[in-house]
């Protein structure tokens, strides 16, 4: 392994139309963060870096990945490794990052695991992305991911020491101006993201393509109620909160609300369940038809009305209003005690939104979760809106 991290790519890869376009899968920052540190730390243990790392994704599932480059210093207590980010058919502007991981030996703190941002990973400058301002954009589920790698290969090492991991992408302060991070509140760099390790081309023709045919492939079972989720957390949410339907009547429609509902409509659906959390809600309230934020921004104002409907003092709606994320409205209305007031009303603007723009036979029930997943509130077709 060369001494040196490779050099950063010279042009980040959103939306570069001489990518093929696809269904691939491909990986997030957080699991090629995971991947890195996981690999740094064999290195320490034993001397040398490996030339493949078997590393542990969110989702459980057990994944390789090539070591691209990296050092190991043992006298000073480190080692450090480098896994280049493959972002499959998603046109995702850190594809191509070289995620570099370096882990250092923290003597005699037994036990304890520490979590840095280097060069190229943001700083959090603002409320409402559910991170410490101040601190690294390095989001819980990667950071849990990180961690549990390194516990599952340091072994007996951390019975007596600890370790410090510091996490850097060279380029990323580039990377990270074709994304909305700065506009976020996240500085400098990018962000390390990922709940299931996995990244799907949610962007892409293909996944649009893709939506259609689970919900033919429902119908074809004569499947009459279909549940519509916008990723991986919100599908198994919603599967605990609707154990008696098949797993064939859920499907992931990313940002593509249109063609979700278009189709159902088509294959005569007689109830559409959707399960969300706050900002595709809002997404939805807008009547966008492509959720995605590369297409359009949170819509502010209706986070305000919101929040206005259901009793926030008007300082907090103007600090709303000049938000950037409806991370933050949930979070402040949570702090008093209106969480599900605040979510119903969302909810039920949703819903208005999509029975205006797809009308059709069908009832339409909202499902709303929080950020971990966790239920906050449940919308029937009944009740009055």
């Amino acid at each position: 392994m060369s001494a040196q991290s490779a050099p950063a790519q010279d042009k980040v890869r959103k939306g570069d139309a001489r990518r093929q376009r696809g269904n691939r899968t491909g990986f997030t920052t957080g699991a090629c963060a995971a991947a890195a540190a996981r690999a740094a730390c064999l290195g320490l243990l034993h001397g040398v870096l490996p030339d493949r790392v078997q590393c542990r994704l969110p989702n459980g599932q057990e994944q390789e990945f090539a070591v691209a480059a990296g050092e190991v210093n043992l006298a000073q207590h480190w080692a450090q490794a480098v896994i280049i980010k493959d972002a499959g058919d998603d046109p995702d502007a850190t594809h191509g990052a070289h995620m570099t991981a370096r882990v250092r030996l923290l003597l005699h703190r037994a036990g304890e695991i520490l979590l840095e941002g280097g060069a190229g990973i943001g700083v959090v400058s603002k409320e409402g992305l559910g991170l410490a301002v101040g601190g690294p954009a390095i989001n819980p589920v990667p950071r849990r991911n990180i961690t549990d790698n390194l516990r599952a290969v340091a072994g007996e090492l951390l019975e007596h020491d600890g370790l410090a991991v510091t996490l850097s992408v060279p380029g990323g302060e580039e990377m990270a101006k074709k994304t909305l991070n700065a506009r976020l509140g996240i500085l400098g760099g990018i962000s390390i993201l990922g709940t299931t390790g996995i990244v799907r081309p949610y962007s892409t023709a293909a996944f649009r393509a893709s939506v259609v045919q689970a919900v033919d492939v429902a119908a074809n079972q004569g499947q009459r109620h279909l549940v519509f989720t916008t990723g991986g957390r919100t599908e198994k949410f919603a599967m605990r909160e609707l154990p008696m339907l098949d797993e064939s009547c859920f499907v992931q429609m990313g940002d593509f609300v249109k063609a979700a509902f278009t189709s159902a409509i088509k294959r005569a659906a007689s109830e559409i369940t959707v399960g969300a959390m706050v900002g595709k809600l809002t997404k939805m309230s807008q009547g966008l038809a492509v959720t995605h934020a590369w297409k359009a921004e949170i819509d502010r104002e209706v986070l305000a009305e919101s929040a206005r409907a259901v009793g926030a003092p008007e300082d907090l709606i103007a600090h709303i209003r000049a938000a950037e994320t409806a991370r933050f409205a949930a979070e402040k209305l949570a702090a008093l005690g209106l969480t599900v007031a605040f979510h119903r009303q969302l909810a039920q603007a949703a819903r208005r939104s999509l029975l205006a723009c797809y009308p059709g036979n069908y009832r339409l029930n909202l499902l709303v979760c929080d950020f971990e997943g966790r239920f906050i509130c449940r919308l029937e077709h009944d009740e009055l809106v």
